[in-house]
């Protein structure tokens, strides 16, 4: 077949206009964009270009194979009378904060999202977000901000300012004011569960995920000391370190009155602590609690800006902190010396002065024999006996030196006292069960204080009263085999309710009364004691106003 001729040489065509290009429908209508760059379009809009279509489907020259791309369902508010359209599909008894801010997808923890109908966590709410995809299959549509506590509906994108969602967004992220921080220690507080069920604020349990009771009885007992608690409370700190964050957060849900559980867990800060302590302190292995607290208060002052040089520049140190002094003197051989550890007045005697965070207190040692009745006892010693090494005269014998401590003025206003119950030898792990008997209240501290009448007359009496006792208990890992020896630690912290004076043990999630009159009979292990707020005696004032003048 021959081929048709062209009606018009190329030529005559050389000089002719190129046809105009075509544009996409939506590029006409000019679609806002939220936020995060989603660009959404109005009803009105969206009329406004289905009524385009019709203009360009008259045009001949539009090509039929090319298809408009579509413009997103994304609006910046709900439709007109559906305020409330999905809030029925929140599901409060499936939400749980406490975790670690993660995508469940992408493990991300960058603008992470949680659905109020199953509890998860899903990254982003753009178009190609895990959160957007997880609506659009599951159909669930309430998400909230864990970082803004802002509310959205998903697809759409549109956010849900409804009253009823406050209670959600404060469990998520309590927050207090100074009156009501004020009123925490004057009046008792009851508060109710989701379930009906009655707990009181501050004296909840802690889950333990595996093997983290050693962190749950540390934050216990600090959630308790005042001075720290409110600072944690009230203080804003989106600038500070995230462990510093972590741990107000959990402290803010430990007070919590308006909580859907009566528990916390620990595992966001967990989990920040596995991190920092390169993996020493973690949920799947036991540590020690007093080895937690020390590694625990340092980091934390160092967190909130404190100096290492500078004493006082951080909220852990003017709590905790005290001084030290410390008389240490070499050992010689003598052959007529009765007692080695015996301070020799004309030796030399070196003294300085350290600060500290707790003060460690020796046991005696436990007997290893039977009595006369042939029934092992456990032993038991006065705390102000074990205290005595605090005293200025008793001696005790360091790497070939003689040491003796006294505290100095001025006291800080609270104590920690760890009494050391185990001993490591190069075969085995030992504990001495011995117990320490003590009064919750009136502790006399100005023996084992080195006079300073500037600060305090040496005859007036230095009052502290019990805030937290941390307490070692050893249960058998084989019953079947009764001398098998084989022992497990677990621990548990008896607090203080300063509102009533009563005394409450916290075990985990297990929470119960406790009478003040028992608590010396579990395996003492961690004490935190409180300076009673006393006026000064008017000697000491004197004292004082005649040594600045």
């Amino acid at each position: 077949m021959a081929k048709r001729h062209a009606p018009e040489p190329l030529d005559e065509l050389l000089g002719a206009a190129s046809p105009a290009s075509k544009k996409s429908r939506t590029a006409e209508v000019e679609t806002p964009r939220n936020e995060n760059g989603v660009s959404f379009a109005t009803p009105s809009q969206l009329d406004e270009a289905v009524a385009g279509e019709g203009s360009h489907s008259s045009d001949g020259d539009e090509d039929p194979d090319e298809a408009a791309p579509p413009v997103p369902l994304r609006q910046a508010n709900p439709a007109e009378g559906y305020d409330d359209l999905y809030l029925d599909t929140i599901d409060r008894q499936v939400l749980d904060f406490d975790f670690e801010k993660l995508c469940s997808v992408s493990l991300s923890n960058i603008n992470v999202y949680a659905c109020l109908v199953c509890g998860k966590y899903f990254q982003g709410r753009g178009p190609k977000s895990h959160a957007y995809f997880h609506a659009l299959d599951e159909d669930h549509h309430v998400f909230i901000n864990l970082e803004t506590q802002r509310v959205y509906v998903l697809p759409e994108g549109y956010e849900v300012k409804s009253k009823s969602l406050d209670d959600i967004k404060y469990v998520s992220d309590p927050r207090y004011t100074k009156r009501e921080v004020a009123s925490i220690d004057r009046s008792r507080r009851k508060s109710w569960t989701l379930a009906g069920r009655e707990y009181t604020p501050g004296f909840v349990g802690i889950n333990n995920i595996k093997e983290n009771d050693y962190l749950n009885v540390v934050v216990q007992a600090l959630s308790h000391v005042p001075p720290l608690r409110n600072f944690f409370l009230l203080e804003d700190f989106s600038r500070a370190t995230e462990l510093v964050k972590r741990c107000s957060i959990l402290f803010r849900k430990i007070w919590n009155a308006r909580a859907f559980k009566a528990h916390v867990s620990p595992h966001e800060l967990l989990q920040e602590i596995a991190v920092r302590s390169n993996k020493r302190f973690t949920l799947t292995a036991q540590s020690d609690p007093v080895e937690f607290l020390s590694w625990f208060l340092n980091n934390l002052h160092l967190g909130l800006g404190g100096s290492k040089s500078r004493p006082g520049s951080s909220m852990i140190q003017r709590t905790f902190q005290g001084r030290l002094k410390v008389e240490s003197q070499a050992i010689t051989a003598r052959a007529d010396a009765t007692d080695r550890l015996r301070f020799e007045e004309a030796a030399q005697v070196r003294a300085d002065v350290v600060r500290f965070l707790l003060l460690t207190l020796d046991l005696p040692a436990a007997p290893l024999f039977q009595d006369e009745l042939e029934r092992n006892i456990i032993p038991q010693v006065p705390l102000t006996a074990i205290l005595s090494k605090y005293d200025g005269r008793s001696a005790q014998e360091h790497h070939a030196q003689r040491k003796r401590y006294r505290l100095l003025h001025p006291l800080p206003p609270y104590l920690i006292f760890h009494v050391k119950r185990f001993s490591q030898n190069k075969f085995v792990s030992e504990r001495n069960p011995t117990i320490v008997t003590f009064d919750a209240r009136n502790l006399d501290v100005s023996p084992y204080v080195e006079p300073n009448p500037a600060e305090w007359p040496a005859s007036e009496p230095i009052w502290y009263d019990l805030v937290a006792n941390v307490v070692h208990e050893a249960v058998r890992t084989r019953e079947d085999v009764a001398d098998s020896g084989d022992e497990r630690k677990t621990w548990k912290a008896q607090v203080r309710d300063r509102a009533t004076g009563e005394w409450v043990s916290c075990q985990d999630l297990y929470v119960e009364k406790v009478q003040s009159e028992l608590l010396y009979l579990g395996e003492t292990y961690l004490q935190i004691w409180e300076r009673r707020r006393e006026p000064r005696p008017a000697a000491a004032a004197g004292a004082s106003k005649h040594a600045n003048f």
